[in-house]
């Protein structure tokens, strides 16, 4: 029996489309992963990495998900968001202890509260517009306060310090906004099998939010084109960085060289929990064990001249299915290892709980960035102050990194940007330079800057600067003068006396870079992480958060005065009512009644 044309060709119209949405389907990738690294002060560091990927749009202009979060999709293509990163953050990363010159300090160490900068592919007369869209969904998918970045008082623009955009960026930060629970839970509902399932289920909520550092970020890829003219569609990276300690270290320590002896720990130590196999959705599910190079070349130390196993100075509780050394590794001061180890081969019948067990002490520190960035306020009083950016020498030698310019006249180039809230009016001109103690002409050393001062009520101030130091500088300082403004009743919060926050400065080294780079074959350019490695990408560090105090009015002023006002009106008027209702007639008969009564 054959068909009639028209239902043929509606039938053909139905199979193509099934199969163009099935091969769009088949393009969608998951990958989860887990990188654990101990850390010099006894502390374990846990970094999430999660990648997903959604294929470009079909001829319909379409996309069909299978894996790639909807809402996410969604968002991209309303709002037409090139690049996008939000990071919640609670605690500060500790750059002296943990590292400063590494691709986990430089990409995943965030500033304290919520971060968001996003670059739009609109013209520049709608970026304002994009942004306060971008920052209402984002406030609702996450369950956070995102949608106050949408006042122009509280994002900026920058141009060139911070990501090159040519006007298409817009960067905020809110300081002291709270991270919970409540913000997770939104972030593991993006992933295709939640905290269900995979690596994700190790998170487990009272290890996380008890932890010295963690934070949760997102970050979105939408290009429009590759280098060959492809569209490879939108890119959604997932990573969330805890410093945990380890239960053994609250143990109380009996011989002093226990206070050189790492804690031994297991992911069940650490989480509460074992890994029962991977996501079902996920094409690769691995766990790295990563030993930084000072800690590889200590342990070579230990073993002495004639042998170069590090193992021997610990003993893990399961074999690794691959060992990568890292190759290129520059200045001469060793390489990084990492131990990989695939889950796919656990179950719940054999969970995988992997466990380091140490042997013997060793002492050891991670690579620092060439400047230690700090940042305080001074001055006293409630009128007037002064920020001041130092910037310390970590008395880099032959064994620490060394920056790309050439020997002759080297230079330190040092990116500044810094954000300051409307009501603290920085006097861009009371710039002031000290270089290893010494008043210096600001013109000598600032090779560049752009300063927008800002505007009351209307949007922040905002200053990009790029120094150039020379190598070997021991110390540098800037301090800018300030004058603190005076706000409405209504814009006070409701802590307002504990304080107003100044954002964190970002600090950036263009002539610096951190990488790693593996031995390479097919099965690492699968790898999420280690292809994030080994991007090049400059040092970059985030100074504290300043709290300011401003002149605050007394909140329980009002409160005094109504209550005076309403006993004043109750005791006035209740004595006139109470004149009013009374009757002097009856009144004087009463009298006599009373009188007649007791005679």
């Amino acid at each position: 029996m054959e068909l009639p044309p028209r239902w043929a060709f509606l039938l053909f119209l139905l199979l193509s489309s099934t199969k163009a949405s099935g091969s769009a389907v088949d393009k969608e990738e998951f990958q989860e992963e887990l990188l654990l690294k101990p850390l010099p002060d006894r502390k374990v560091l846990a970094h999430f990495h999660f990648e997903t990927r959604a294929p470009p749009c079909n001829s319909n202009g379409r996309r069909h998900h299978h894996l790639f979060p909807k809402a996410i999709s969604q968002m991209v293509e309303k709002f037409r968001v090139k690049e996008m990163e939000l990071s919640f953050t609670q605690g500060r990363w500790n750059y002296e202890r943990w590292g400063g010159f590494d691709t986990m300090s430089s990409n995943n160490a965030k500033p304290p509260g919520v971060e968001l900068w996003a670059v739009f592919d609109v013209p520049k007369e709608q970026v304002d517009a994009s942004w306060k869209n971008l920052t209402h969904t984002l406030s609702g998918l996450f369950c956070a306060s995102i949608n106050f970045l949408e006042s122009s008082t509280m994002y900026s623009a920058p141009e060139w310090s911070f990501r090159q955009a040519s006007g298409s960026l817009r960067y905020g930060m809110l300081p002291r906004e709270a991270v919970c629970t409540e913000n997770l839970t939104p972030w593991l509902k993006l992933l295709p099998c939640r905290d269900n399932a995979g690596l994700s289920a190790l998170m487990d909520r009272p290890s996380i939010y008890t932890s010295f550092y963690h934070s949760q970020r997102l970050h979105l890829t939408s290009n429009a084109s590759d280098l060959e003219g492809l569209n490879p569609g939108i890119v959604l990276e997932q990573t969330l960085t805890v410093v945990l300690h380890p239960s053994s270290q609250r143990t109380s320590l009996t011989h002093i060289s226990d206070l050189y002896l790492q804690p031994s720990w297991s992911l069940s130590s650490i989480f509460g929990r074992k890994v029962n196999g991977r996501c079902a959705l996920a094409k690769s599910s691995k766990v790295y064990l990563q030993l930084e190079r000072g800690l590889v070349s200590e342990l070579k130390k230990n073993i002495g001249s004639e042998g170069y196993d590090v193992e021997a100075n610990f003993e893990l509780s399961f074999n690794p299915d691959r060992v990568l050394t890292e190759e290129n590794s520059r200045h001469g001061i060793g390489s990084s290892l990492l131990y990989e180890f695939s889950v796919d081969k656990y179950s719940n019948s054999k969970p995988f709980d992997l466990g380091l067990t140490w042997k013997f002490p060793v002492i050891w520190s991670c690579q620092q960035a060439p400047l230690h960035a700090t940042r305080f306020l001074m001055g006293s009083g409630n009128e007037r102050g002064a920020i001041a950016i130092l910037l310390k020498s970590t008395d880099l030698n032959d064994s620490s990194p060394v920056a790309d310019s050439a020997s002759d006249g080297c230079e330190l180039h040092v990116n500044i940007f810094q954000i300051v809230p409307w009501y603290i009016r920085v006097y861009y001109h009371s710039l002031q330079l000290f270089v290893d103690d010494q008043l210096k002409a600001v013109g000598a050393f600032v090779e560049k800057i752009h300063v927008m001062p800002s505007k009351d009520k209307i949007s922040p101030g905002m200053m990009e600067m790029i120094l150039k130091l020379p190598c070997g500088v021991k110390s540098a300082a800037l301090t800018l003068d300030f004058d603190k403004g005076f706000l409405h009743i209504d814009e006070y919060p409701p802590d307002a006396n504990q304080g107003f926050d100044i954002p964190s400065a970002a600090i950036i080294f263009p002539n610096f870079h951190a990488s790693m780079h593996f031995p390479s074959n097919d099965s690492e350019r699968k790898s999420p992480m280690l292809s994030k490695f080994q991007e090049s990408s400059p040092v970059l560090s985030y100074t504290e958060v300043l709290l300011v105090p401003l002149t605050t009015p007394d909140f329980s002023m009002p409160y005094n005065v109504i209550t005076i006002t309403c006993t004043v009106f109750a005791l006035y008027f209740g004595s006139l009512l109470n004149v009013l209702r009374q009757r002097v007639g009856e009144k004087e008969r009463l009298l006599k009644s009373k009188g007649n009564f007791m005679a």
